[in-house]
């Protein structure tokens, strides 16, 4: 009898042990807000053998909805109605057999009034796109981390380079001296690969900025300085896949959280069969379910966990953060119809927040598809419900028409006016991102051979067309660089952004010639953009191209701005009759670029070679 009670009390001891190691490891979201447009929020719980155990609530104001379980053990998700709870803290209790076993206390926060009607990117701004590992080194501190496998190594293009927040933030009078109205930065969370996680496209934890950028609280500082100075801060947020090395693809929640084939696919990259009528199924699933590199999971968002937790999570960055936008990676790899929800879950929180999706694709239809209320799409019964698309064909004819001195039917600035022409396609172009590079692209310097008036003939392009443009980290100074040499010769540092650095572009007197040239050309440009309207919603009426010049005007009912490119090499004289509807009476035009004012009167104008000209008529 005695061995018997022995062996019962050891058995109790031993299940007490294994209870009490039902520890909780992570809740997401870390906390939420009361008041959201959609109040119901479903929790991911991470524990070991969590699932063995039942979550409750005391408070009445607080509904459990439902409970999911999947094959792995370690997860609970939980569905709450928060339509009547307050701010504070709330206690989830976890039982067995009624008995508590672990406790969570759960933040609510109060909304902040009108967070809901926050202001978003538009026509209005100037997007400057730079790579935080690339810019600035505010903090040397941060350069590596104990916790992450990739330590600093700034002689390695392909690695660490030690710029971060901190750097940021100590630059942001250099970026409004620029012109510039809104940062976007590449991915700033957590990735953990043990080489090239500069990028941060490979990530490893949603919900924690990387250490070696700053503190989720160095972000939050960010958007607030920026906000003081009214500007904008743009998130690049990555739906499609994360990095191998993410904690929950290390312990999958369930075998479907990532597309298995079984095991690994690379995608196809064709994005065309996402809309192509006469597609087969298999080649649409290569390209939505396969891998966009090995080292990048791609994530299941038709599974209904998947994108709840991707809804939520980017919820959870603007509220916190108080963002004013994102720009989605990969946009049209996504599920395309879970995509879609996503994008409308967001819009639906935020009427007024702008989403810019990368669709990289070489025609206007195509890329016109992805666009929300597309009239293309609703040919498929299909709406991504997504505000902005990049301007990929824009960019594809900069890249070669400003090396095309000598026009053809198909050459020079022909190409710009080709790409214009079929703005029928779009359901609002004024909220097209327009840029002549970015981080995955040829450096425009690179394409124009260094040369400044090319380079000045594309800026004046992409600051005064419909569209929200886009200007790359290093550009306005003459950062070069070539893409095959590898993706680090075209996301060199900023220099100056080191203490070491000899040159330091950040201020005036630390520029060489050529860097004070471009950079004051590009200020000029963009801050004059600021203030002008007409760029920003104005109407375009543009004529097709002669001798390689291309003339259009932005413009209302009163006033006009007209816009006069010289392709060509040799000088060209313009008869202003041809422009007479759009002219009208105005008898002379300011020139912003050089403040000459120019006399149409005369009934012609003379435009240097490889020149360009932005006259505010009067």
């Amino acid at each position: 009898m005695d061995v018997l009670k022995k062996s019962v009390l050891m058995l109790l001891c031993f299940v007490s042990i294994q209870l009490s190691a039902q520890k909780i490891a992570k809740i997401e979201p870390p906390f939420w807000w009361t008041e959201m447009h959609n109040t119901k929020l479903e929790l991911m719980v991470y524990g070991k053998n969590i699932a063995q155990l039942t979550p409750k609530i005391t408070n009445k104001a607080i509904t459990i909805l439902g409970i999911t379980k999947t094959e792995n053990p370690n997860y609970l998700f939980i569905k709450l109605e928060l339509k009547n709870a307050k701010a504070g803290t709330f206690t989830i209790n976890f039982t067995k057999k009624n008995k508590v076993i672990t406790h969570y206390n759960y933040q609510l926060k109060q909304r902040e009034k009108d967070a809901a009607l926050r202001k978003s990117f538009d026509s209005s701004d100037v997007i400057y796109l730079l790579m935080p590992d690339r810019f600035a080194n505010g903090n040397p501190k941060n350069d590596s981390s104990p916790e992450l496998k990739e330590k600093v190594d700034r002689a390695f293009k392909g690695g660490r380079h030690g710029g971060d927040i901190e750097g940021i933030i100590n630059h942001l009078d250099y970026l409004q001296e620029l012109g510039v109205t809104a940062i976007w930065s590449t991915p700033l969370l957590e990735d953990n690969d043990e080489r090239y996680s500069y990028h941060t496209y490979g990530q490893s934890d949603v919900y924690r900025i990387d250490p070696r950028y700053g503190t989720n609280e160095d972000y939050k500082r960010l958007a607030t300085e920026m906000e003081k100075r009214g500007m904008k801060l743009i998130m690049d947020y990555v739906t499609n896949h994360w990095g191998a090395e993410h904690w929950m693809i290390k312990d999958l929640p369930t075998y479907t959280w990532i597309h298995q084939f079984p095991g690994y696919a690379n995608s196809n990259y064709r994005m065309t069969t996402q809309f192509d009528p006469n597609a087969s199924a298999i080649d649409k699933k290569y390209c939505m379910d396969g891998w966009f590199v090995p080292s990048m999971p791609d994530l299941n968002q038709s599974n209904p966990l998947v994108l709840t937790y991707l809804i939520q999570n980017a919820i959870w960055w603007i509220e916190y953060t108080g963002l004013d936008g994102f720009r989605v990676d990969t946009y049209s790899y996504n599920d395309k119809e879970a995509i879609a929800k996503w994008t409308r879950a967001i819009t639906n929180e935020y009427p007024y927040f702008n989403i810019v999706g990368e669709v990289w694709m070489h025609n206007q239809a195509a890329i016109a598809y992805w666009q929300k209320d597309s009239k293309i799409g609703a040919i498929q019964s299909y709406n991504s419900y997504l505000p902005s698309v990049m301007d990929f064909t824009l960019h594809d004819a900069i890249s070669s028409m400003f090396n095309e001195d000598n026009a053809s039917w198909s050459n020079g600035m022909i190409k710009a006016y080709e790409n214009f022409v079929n703005d029928y396609l779009y359901t609002n172009p004024n909220n097209l991102l327009v840029f002549a590079e970015n981080h995955d692209t040829q450096r425009l310097h690179h394409l124009l051979n260094n040369d400044i008036q090319k380079y000045k003939l594309a800026m004046t392009l992409i600051a005064t067309v419909r569209g929200i443009p886009q200007i790359y980290y290093g550009s306005e100074i003459g950062l070069t660089g070539n893409k095959d040499n590898g993706d680090g010769d075209i996301r060199k540092d900023f220099p100056g952004g080191w203490p070491s650095d000899t040159n330091n572009a950040f201020v005036k007197e630390g520029r060489t010639k050529r860097q004070q040239e471009l950079f004051a050309f590009t200020s000029k440009l963009f801050q004059w953009r600021k203030q002008q309207p007409l760029i920003h919603t104005g109407k375009t009426t543009h004529y097709i191209p002669e001798n390689n010049v291309y003339v259009y005007f932005r413009h209302n009912d009163k006033d006009a701005v007209m816009v006069v490119i010289n392709n060509s090499v040799n000088p060209q004289t313009l008869q202003l009759s041809r422009f007479s509807e759009s002219i009208k009476n105005h008898l002379k035009g300011k020139d912003i670029l050089t403040g000459n004012t120019v006399d149409l009167s005369k009934g012609n104008i003379l435009v240097k070679g490889k020149t360009s000209l932005i006259l505010e008529l009067e």
